[in-house]
């Protein structure tokens, strides 16, 4: 039966590591949490003076160095001054030199997200009218390469090394603490704890090129490796390897003085690894949750908690399973895994699926925003491929459940059937005869060895006939020695094959090993799924900048007349997130009208409790000048009579406040007069 099993086992996990290989490398660069969402000039705008600055937009706060922000000439030739100066983190410029010529500018940007993602892209814009250019936009991407495919499969094994520590582990504590002495759980568990620790110090070496450059040899870069050690990805992995110290000395514990107690010492033990090690596999989570999604954007100080929950049911559930797995297939055929465990493990198994139904959802909710985001986005689209994956997962556990329900015990019966062949041996009067026989043959040769020694010694007296006849004795002795040693293995061999035919011969455990099997399966390509959605833009923030994007194409201002500036803002509160549109007309010196439309991430105008403007010329020294528009009606706000003293480049700057606490200024830059 068992030679049947195997060959099907490596097929199907082949197979599924095959497929979850594909995922990983069908992801592509990592589309960022952060997204462009307004810049100035707009993209593919033709403009009458060149601009003194370029002004960008972002979703998200992101970071920036001297070389993140570049604006080239048609040639390919920077007239940028190469320091990017911020506002508050979403809002960045880099001033261009002055006297431009006119023609086709291109603007390029790689930033870094605050949720750790590389961001890439240009556009073009036009001095007079559009002219040809020597630089290419196209490809223009973050995280590529062999250095983001590396990163990405870093990513996924240390979802897996985390798995199989924190699973396994808390499958022995909770569920098997005999299974502490079990050299294959052992082993899974100490792989696990082997794996994050290598792919901690890989994705810490390959960060700096994985935001930068993209270049296998900038991998050992000193200086590029200090550079990262001070953002808060950095400080992330370094203190994953401060707490995977205190993770290999709960593991020395767990199968060292753990495993060497009586199952009552065992009892007193265990509260105290318990708590420690939920302590270490929390902060281990918390590393993902500081760092990544659930670190920016909406409710950050619930959502990281909730993302920790999530990811400690996610390893007590896998890797429980795995630990199963291995139990089911690696364990000696004397010490099988007790039905016990398996219906302890069912339990902890509902309460992991429980717990990321939970938090899922919230997650869910966060990360779209609307239904539509299911369809119309590609994070919601992963996210409907992982539902359906856990889906099958909890059906398939429920085979596995109807399994473990009808699971009988089988070590009592192995333990029952060798005392029975020990009863029956002794009793048996052929084997009494032949250990009679036996023994008696032996004292017989024993005997004439020792006379055959003494007549020797007697009738030659020499040295050289003892060392013959020791020699002629020797190899009677040794040989037996060999036959004998050779038959227990023989005995113990037949003895471990027999019992391991007894407890597979039980049909229930049998379907509780391929249906777990299936399970491990399935997770290996969930595992898969998760990794390549936390590389992923977040559906609200792709709608966002969808819905700013079109937006701003939609209400382009012109060369002459009138103006019209897009904004978008989060002032970080409920409801907090929108556009502001400011347009002014005619947009010269003297009297303007000004209206000012404020609409939400779904496009549809809404009410604020208070907006305010000021117009600054900074050339001149001039301003801040205040205007308070009157409300007209939902979302709509205008003054008239908007004084212009003199022509330049203005700085609209547009307060939003959202609630009494709650307030943002954002600000563009626009040509007046």
């Amino acid at each position: 039966m068992t030679q049947t099993i195997a060959p099907r086992v490596r097929t199907l996990v082949l197979l599924l590591l095959a497929a979850a290989c594909a995922l990983l490398a069908g992801a592509g660069p990592a589309s960022a949490h952060a997204a462009l969402t307004g810049s100035d000039p707009r993209q593919g705008a033709v403009v009458d003076k060149a601009p003194a600055q370029v002004s960008l937009t972002f979703s998200e706060s992101v970071s920036m160095d001297d070389d993140s922000l570049r604006v080239l000439d048609p040639k390919g030739k920077r007239v940028d001054d190469g320091k990017p100066s911020g506002t508050g983190g979403t809002a960045y410029s880099v001033k261009l030199h002055t006297g431009l010529p006119d023609g086709t500018y291109t603007v390029t940007y790689q930033v870094v997200s605050a949720d750790s993602h590389p961001v890439a892209g240009a556009y073009t814009f036009s001095i007079g009218a559009p002219s040809e250019t020597s630089v290419s936009v196209s490809g223009t991407e973050a995280g590529g390469g062999a250095v983001g495919w590396l990163y990405g499969l870093g990513r996924y094994v240390s979802y897996a090394g985390f798995t199989m520590l924190v699973g396994g582990a808390a499958f022995v504590l909770a569920c098997w603490p005999r299974g502490s002495g079990v050299r294959a759980v052992q082993r899974l568990v100490v792989s696990g704890w082997l794996t994050l620790t290598a792919a901690t110090l890989l994705l810490l070496l390959l960060r700096g090129s994985y935001t930068g450059s993209g270049k296998l040899g900038d991998v050992f870069d000193l200086n590029l490796l200090g550079e990262v050690l001070q953002t808060k990805t950095g400080a992330s992995l370094v203190s994953r390897l401060l707490l995977l110290a205190a993770a290999a000395l709960f593991v020395a514990v767990l199968f060292g003085a753990y495993d060497k107690r009586e199952d009552e010492e065992k009892r007193d033990l265990t509260f105290g690894l318990a708590v420690g090690g939920a302590v270490v596999a929390a902060g281990l989570a918390a590393t993902w949750a500081m760092s990544e999604h659930a670190s920016v954007g909406l409710q950050t100080g619930l959502a990281m908690p909730v993302d920790v929950v999530h990811l400690l049911a996610m390893a007590a559930w896998l890797g429980g399973l795995t630990t199963l797995l291995v139990a089911l297939y690696r364990t000696p055929a004397d010490t099988p895994v007790p039905a016990l465990a398996v219906r302890r493990f069912s339990r902890v198994a509902f309460g992991s699926v429980v717990a990321l139904v939970v938090t899922g959802t919230y997650q869910s909710w966060r990360q779209l925003g609307s239904w539509t985001a299911f369809t119309d986005t590609r994070y919601g689209q992963l996210l409907l491929g992982k539902i359906g994956l856990v889906a099958v997962l909890v059906g398939i556990a429920y085979l596995s459940r109807r399994w473990t329900a009808q699971l009988t015990e089988t070590v009592p019966t192995i333990a029952r059937q060798r005392e029975k062949e020990q009863l029956r041996a002794s009793t048996d009067p052929t084997a009494e005869k032949a250990k009679t026989a036996g023994k008696a043959t032996g004292e017989t040769a024993k005997a004439t060895g020792k006379t055959a020694g003494t007549a020797s010694e007697k009738t030659t007296g020499t040295a050289k006939a003892v060392e013959d006849v020791s020699g002629a004795g020797a190899p009677d002795s040794s040989g037996a020695s060999r036959r004998a040693a050779q038959l227990a293995r023989q005995r113990a061999a037949v003895d471990a094959a027999r019992q391991k035919r007894q407890r597979d011969a039980d049909p229930h455990r049998f379907g509780l090993r391929r249906s777990v099997l299936a399970e491990a399966g399935v997770a290996v390509v969930l595992l898969a799924v998760t990794t390549v959605l936390t590389q992923t833009e977040p559906g609200r923030t792709e709608e966002e900048a969808k819905a700013a994007n079109s937006s701003s194409a939609s209400t382009s201002a012109p060369s002459t007349g009138a103006v019209t500036l897009d904004m978008p803002f989060d002032t970080g509160g409920q409801n907090g997130k929108g556009v502001v549109r400011v347009e002014l007309d005619p947009a010269r010196v003297g009297a303007n009208d000004m209206h000012l439309y404020v609409e939400g991430p779904n496009g549809n105008a809404f009410d604020i409790p208070e907006v305010k403007v000021a117009f600054t010329l900074k050339a001149k020294d001039i301003g801040p000048l205040p205007v308070v528009p009157d409300h007209i009606t939902t979302g709509h706000w205008s003054a008239s009579g908007v004084q212009v003293p003199m022509a330049g480049d203005w700085e609209v700057a547009v307060t939003v406040r959202t609630s009494d606490i709650d307030q943002v200024t954002v600000s563009k830059n626009a040509q007046i007069g």
